[in-house]
């Protein structure tokens, strides 16, 4: 394998996908980017937990095709550390990957791609498209509720529930609960709920911007993906049932109170220190 790219056209994919590599791995091969120099110009980097798969790709000068997985956190800092407009040319000879930029060269230990687990088949049922702001919007206003390592392992993420033309978002830890619906319409076939587990969620929050493009959310059986450009985020779903939310949303309350929204702020913080 062998190809040349620009230091920031390098910088982008990597440190997107570096979200989803933990630092603490079970397998060594998941501290690893895979990489996948194609023809046509095309490198793909993916990075995976076993939960969560995030792949982007970059264009690139492709002089020889092959995979390999190369340590994503070391490979990271040494292009951070490239100054700009610098141009980086990256070559695998047997089990050693080498990074060379200018008077610099580095020369990384490499794993098989073999080695690299694949997501499982991913199928998608369903495909609905969502402007990129709205859907940023749901995930901000309700996944802070999320529990965090609860033993109701089903409130460890966040719902996602498609009904009647209608997207609603929904988080809680049992304490709390953070409800926010989608303001369009919602192509959908048949009414369904999916649970995206905590990481996914926080990934998906970090992918997306407030912009008015469209991203495509696809569904499946195990799993939901984000395509956005050139980034496709694939999480594994949470295997439970969701409680019914609606039972514990007041009803009939006759007492309400409309309050400034700065005052009110500085009064509770003001609080909160006791």
């Amino acid at each position: 394998m062998k190809f040349s790219i620009k230091r920031e056209i390098f910088l982008q994919p990597l440190s997107q996908v570096i979200g989803v590599v933990e630092r603490r791995q079970t397998l060594p091969v998941l501290a690893n980017f895979l990489f996948q120099a194609k023809s046509g110009g095309r490198l793909f980097i993916t990075g995976t937990d076993m939960e969560v798969e995030l792949i982007a790709s970059a264009a690139a000068k492709v002089e020889r095709e092959g995979e390999i997985t190369v340590p994503a956190r070391k490979l990271l800092d040494i292009v951070r550390m490239l100054p700009d407009g610098a141009d980086i040319g990256a070559t695998l000879e047997g089990e050693k990957f080498t990074v060379s930029s200018g008077r610099s060269r580095y020369t990384l230990a490499t794993l098989p791609a073999t080695d690299f687990p694949a997501t499982d088949q991913f199928e998608t049922v369903e495909s609905i498209e969502i402007q990129e702001d709205s859907f940023k919007n749901l995930l901000d206003k309700t996944s802070f509720a999320m529990a965090n390592q609860d033993v109701r392992y089903y409130l460890n993420g966040l719902l996602l529930e498609f009904k009647d033309g209608t997207l609603k978002a929904v988080a809680t830890d049992g304490h709390r609960l953070a409800v926010c619906d989608f303001s369009g319409e919602v192509q959908i076939k048949q009414n369904r709920q999916i649970i995206v587990p905590r990481k996914g969620v926080l990934e998906l929050a970090r992918i997306v911007t407030d912009s008015q493009e469209k991203v495509i959310l696809g569904l499946g059986k195990n799993h939901v993906r984000l395509q956005k450009g050139s980034i496709a985020l694939t999480s594994k779903l949470i295997d439970g049932r969701f409680p019914d939310y609606q039972a514990v949303i007041p009803v009939g309350t006759d007492r309400k109170i409309q309050a400034d929204r700065a005052g009110l702020v500085v009064a509770l913080q003001r609080a909160a220190i006791l």
